[in-house]
């Protein structure tokens, strides 16, 4: 993954989807107790600190995420990304990201579709279906090129990713790793993930920060966990028994499955997505 933005929007914006709510399954609602919830969220996003050689001046935009579905039809995100990354003396990267995804409940099927502009350069588009069979999952990609391969079954989706956190935190535990495929960059890439859990926060306790989440209704008396989550490219060689991640992701996660406080560090530049607006959305029950 490297810079400027192209590469990092696309995480943050994954990372943003994995966190709010993609990972909606029959296990996680049990650990949760709960239901999940669909809603439609915008996070503006802006640049908390820079540091090292490769220097930010600014870093500002907007994510628009939709989050639909049941345990039984599955379960399906939308949004679109706007972003400008300012390194300085006048260069300007501004991003357009848009991307959409289903997947099957149980975790045996993952659809995605991204499509990303840098500047005036032309879309770079994504397409592809990764689906589990027996012991292995069998990836079929139509963009950028065609091309099917294998992966090992011990893989997740981000549904499953954000389904072992949430029962994880509900179990008590502090540490999970996972290996996670989510269609990025070329839709050839997989990640080790290590997520460390923080105590959970009741929900009568007021957040530092209050934003649309905390003051909706149907958030009120829901528990959450401060959770961060680290990337590690799976094709990079670790250093002296060590790997630096290529990004980590922090947020505060629901019990039904929405997220805040977003903050993302990618090493030499550290991005807030700070929650604008919230609503709530009606869902059909399974029958």
């Amino acid at each position: 993954m490297t810079l400027p933005f192209r590469n990092p929007s696309r995480a943050l914006v994954l990372t943003i989807a994995v966190a709010a709510g993609t990972g909606l399954v029959h296990g996680a609602a049990a650990a949760a107790g709960g239901p999940f919830l669909a809603h439609q969220a915008l996070y503006d996003l802006s640049l908390v600190k820079s540091r090292g050689s490769n220097s930010v001046s600014d870093a500002r935009g907007r994510i628009l995420y939709n989050f639909s579905g049941s345990s039984c039809e599955g379960y399906t995100s939308e949004f679109r990304q706007v972003s400008e990354l300012d390194s300085g003396e006048g260069k300007v990267t501004l991003s357009d990201l848009r991307s959409s995804s289903w997947e099957d409940a149980s975790g045996k099927s993952y659809r995605f579709k991204i499509d990303t502009r840098m500047n005036d350069s032309d879309s770079s588009p994504v397409d592809g279906i990764a689906e589990r069979v027996g012991d292995h999952i069998t990836v079929k990609l139509t963009q950028p090129v065609k091309k099917t391969f294998n992966l090992d079954g011990k893989i997740v989706f981000p549904t499953e990713q954000i389904q072992h956190i949430i029962a994880a935190a509900g179990d008590g535990k502090s540490v999970l790793e996972q290996t996670v495929y989510d269609g990025s960059d070329n839709g050839e890439k997989v990640y080790n993930t290590l997520t460390v859990i923080g105590r959970p926060i009741a929900g009568d306790r007021a957040p530092s920060s209050p934003d649309p989440s905390t003051a909706s209704d149907a958030m009120k008396t829901m528990t959450r966990w401060p959770v961060t989550v680290s990337y590690y490219d799976s094709d990079a060689r670790a250093k002296d028994g060590e790997q630096t991640p290529v990004y980590a992701m922090s947020f505060e996660l629901y019990e039904n499955g929405v997220s805040r406080a977003l903050v993302l560090d990618y090493n030499d530049f550290v991005i807030s997505g700070a929650l604008d607006k919230f609503d709530v959305r009606d869902s059909k029950p399974c029958k």
